[in-house]
């Protein structure tokens, strides 16, 4: 088990240098080291000597991947690339263009992340199962054809629609809940109810029908008959052997997600104002902030990689047949 983790970490690190190699390019075909400077300089008419002091100062003077002029290692060394992003793998984050410490908000603001995610995944995942499960018990009925449109009905709405929605009619119609904003403590509990809610209603029509069809594929096997045979209901089959077998891809969607719940929602949190890590990475895109956006692609990135990893390493304990050696 020991040798197969380390062998999948070391398979992560050639992965992780591909990621912040793409990212790199991708952000500086797009901007270019002027526009940044520009950009946080927030100046109508900037001198280009303050162009070139900026730079300087925060190290964009070098050039983007390769510096021909450089000796030897240094070739490599003294470019934006690796005085930016080789800090990564050892989780120095830096400091953001503005000088804030990129690692500090970070730490500050996956709780706000984690409030919407978690109870989203937690409520989403019992829901979902369980219009599934409906549905295969009380398959070829009009029930169950009732239950598939409207999955597909929910599944074909933009979640930009429950938002919107969302906001209007609860929070501002009926004025249940505040429509944006953020608290500490219990106080955030009223800024988190309709995010959450929104989360969950907007998952229930892909969800219930992926779990729908894990279960279908599980009811027809040999052992169910065996079950039904032998005199259990139908709802002693669903609960005791077919929920149980298809546990395995429940899993894997489970766990592959749960580290990725620091990261947060980009669309949810930006709409509701949350402090999070999602609205984080969209302002920093909209400010052109380098430093945060390749510390959040990587995070994300190595974040995924160790959910793959968790998956592989859970299927030994979910299905005896699964021996990692």
């Amino acid at each position: 088990m020991i040798q197969y983790i380390l062998r999948r970490c070391l398979y992560a690190i050639p992965l992780l240098v591909g990621v912040n190699i793409l990212t790199f390019i991708l952000f500086f075909v797009v901007n270019n080291t002027d526009d940044m400077a520009r950009m946080q300089l927030g100046q109508k008419h900037v001198t280009e000597q303050s162009i070139q002091n900026w730079k300087q100062q925060h190290g964009y003077n070098l050039p983007l991947l390769w510096n021909q002029q450089a000796s030897s290692s240094e070739k490599f060394t003294k470019t934006i690339f690796f005085q930016k992003s080789m800090g990564l793998f050892i989780l120095d984050f830096g400091l953001s263009e503005s000088g804030r410490n990129i690692a500090a908000d970070i730490k500050q603001r996956m709780w706000p992340s984690l409030s919407i995610a978690l109870p989203s995944l937690v409520v989403g995942l019992l829901v979902n199962i369980s219009v599934a499960l409906m549905m295969v018990l009380f398959r070829n009925t009009y029930l169950e054809f009732s239950s598939i449109v409207l999955c597909v009905i929910l599944m074909s709405i933009s979640s930009l629609f429950y938002i919107i929605g969302g906001q209007f009619f609860i929070g501002k119609l009926l004025k249940l809940v505040p429509i944006s904003g953020y608290d500490t403590g219990f106080s955030a509990i009223k800024f988190l109810i309709l995010p959450v809610l929104i989360g969950v209603v907007s998952g229930i029509g892909s969800g219930a029908r992926w779990y729908r069809t894990l279960f279908l594929e599980e009811v027809e096997k040999d052992y169910v008959r065996t079950a039904r045979a032998k005199g259990l209901t139908e709802t002693q089959v669903l609960f005791k052997h077919v929920l149980k077998n298809a546990m395995i891809p429940i899993l894997t969607g489970v766990v592959v997600v749960l580290p990725l719940l620091f990261m947060g929602s980009l669309i949810m949190e930006s709409f509701f104002s949350i402090p999070g890590l999602g609205s984080y990475t969209i302002d920093a895109i909209n400010r052109q902030d380098f430093a945060i956006v390749r510390s959040m692609v990587f995070l994300g990135s190595a974040l995924y990689i160790i959910g793959l990893i968790l998956t592989d390493i859970s299927y030994s304990f979910v299905d005896p047949r699964v021996r990692l050696t």
